[in-house]
């Protein structure tokens, strides 16, 4: 099968520049604008603000950041991928489908659209081969008919856009909170109070540019609802979670802030002995072979962007799911 043509297949990672007395108090992107040929302080700005800059272990996100004598600023250019996604057929579960969306009951381990370390095999691959050419440019080229997106090792619903129209429609509604999103996870811990909302601006980690945060400045607003479905044992809890906004990782990272992180989450769910010790043999044992987070889209609901009907769909729990929480 072909792949997407690369222009590179790592990050580059230019020397480190050091600012001078001269440089003091002038703005960040100008600053390496000046020291770095070939990148435009357009693109410098836009590297920074996606927090590829940092300095003495901090990442920056600022652009305006002024500049001190003697600091050393370190930059990571991320490898680049086609601006047009091929067309690749893979098996999808589509819930539903007409001439203006498609709802697909995505499994854990597919990446929504290209990114970096994933050119291709994506779920917008796929899409471009089952929908044709009428998803080009719908959404962005290198994100052709998405509205919404979950992480790779999240299963559940997803929706994207066939046609212009409806794509802004579904963003609109998406961006006004009209959207009904519901998933189930697997949490570290019994949460208190069983039913409750956790509130607290999400941005990029300032040390770990990979990873979100809860932050105090710079981050998104973001809202989520949980309660407790079942307690799984002393150790663990399936919980219920319906979104108000729709952050990177909000889930994830809420969760984890509130004290109750997800099983099988390698960013934000870091397993201890301590935390092990209070799961089942059997639950210990299933966790062993679960290789992802614990989260599932189990429902997603809409109105329909041309008619106007109501939409609700709802997704089983995958079985590598249903497993663990048998076991625990």
């Amino acid at each position: 099968m072909a792949r997407v043509p690369q222009e590179n297949t790592a990050d580059e990672k230019p020397p480190p520049v050091v600012a001078g007395p001269e440089d003091a108090g002038e703005r960040l992107d100008r600053f390496l604008a000046r020291r770095l040929a070939g990148l435009s302080r357009s693109r410098l700005k836009q590297l920074i603000e996606a927090g590829h800059v940092s300095a003495g272990g901090a990442t920056l996100s600022d652009p305006s950041y002024r500049v001190k004598p003697g600091q050393i600023f370190q930059l990571v250019v991320p490898e680049t991928v086609a601006a047009k996604p091929q067309g690749q057929a893979m098996d999808l579960a589509i819930v539903y489908e007409d001439e203006d969306l498609i709802v697909v009951d995505k499994p854990a381990g597919l990446v929504v659209h290209p990114a970096p370390g994933n050119h291709d095999l994506t779920l917008v691959n796929a899409l471009i081969a089952h929908c044709g050419e009428s998803l080009s440019g719908i959404g962005g080229e290198r994100r052709p008919g998405i509205v919404h997106r979950l992480d790779k090792d999240t299963s559940g619903l997803i929706v994207a856009a066939k046609n212009d129209a409806a794509h802004r429609a579904l963003a609109a509604d998406f961006a006004a909170r009209r959207i009904e999103r519901l998933y189930q996870a697997v949490v570290w811990g019994i949460p208190v109070p069983r039913q409750c909302e956790i509130e607290g601006a999400i941005g990029r980690h300032p040390v770990d540019r990979k990873r979100m945060a809860v932050v105090r400045r710079g981050g998104k607003a973001a809202l989520t609802h949980y309660r407790v479905l079942r307690v799984l044992g002393p150790g663990a809890s399936l919980v219920e979670c319906r979104l108000s906004t729709g952050r990177t990782h909000q889930i994830r990272v809420h969760l984890a802030a509130a004290g109750y992180p997800l099983l099988g989450d390698p960013v934000y769910g870091r397993e201890t002995p301590e935390r092990r010790a209070r799961l089942s043999a059997a639950g210990r044992a299933a966790l062993s072979g679960f290789h992802r987070q614990a989260l599932h889209a189990g429902i997603l609901g809409f109105s329909h962007p041309r008619t106007g009907a109501a939409l609700h769909f709802e997704s089983p729990l995958p079985a590598d799911l249903h497993n663990l929480i048998k076991a625990l």
